[in-house]
């Protein structure tokens, strides 16, 4: 779906995510998200782990970057981890400024950490108030 920073389906697979598991942490309730749909197929999507205030995924189509859609689905992911009490969320973000995400997130307000996370990509947070 996104063109920078994609992961494969067998990458994703040897790390556990696929489909099924996608559906069955979503039905659980484990993850909330939004998902931007205007004709027929799949525009953008963000989802945010319930329990650590981890954005997980923020992909979108290229033909909508933008738009605002991106952002506005981090924004409803964001302000959904925030009614449940998260004050922090985290997400991982490549550190190579040539990629998208890299200005993305500094934009709105996003900080590193100084830590990396399991696949290697650099920590940032956002705190609320």
């Amino acid at each position: 779906m996104t063109r920078e920073n994609a992961i494969s389906e067998a990458r994703l697979s040897e790390l556990g995510i696929t489909v099924a598991s996608w559906g069955e942490q979503v039905a659980s309730g484990a993850l909330l998200g939004y998902v931007f749909e205007p004709v027929e197929r799949v525009a953008g999507y963000c989802f945010g782990d319930v329990s650590t205030g981890e954005i997980v995924v923020l992909a979108l189509r290229p033909e909508f970057e933008g738009r605002g859609v991106g952002r506005a689905l981090l924004h409803h992911t964001m302000l959904s981890l925030q009614i449940l009490g998260h004050v922090r969320l985290f997400l991982g973000c490549s550190n190579r400024p040539e990629v998208r995400s890299f200005g993305f997130y500094r934009h709105l307000g996003w900080r590193p950490t100084g830590r990396v996370d399991k696949y290697g990509d650099q920590e940032l947070e956002y705190r609320f108030g």
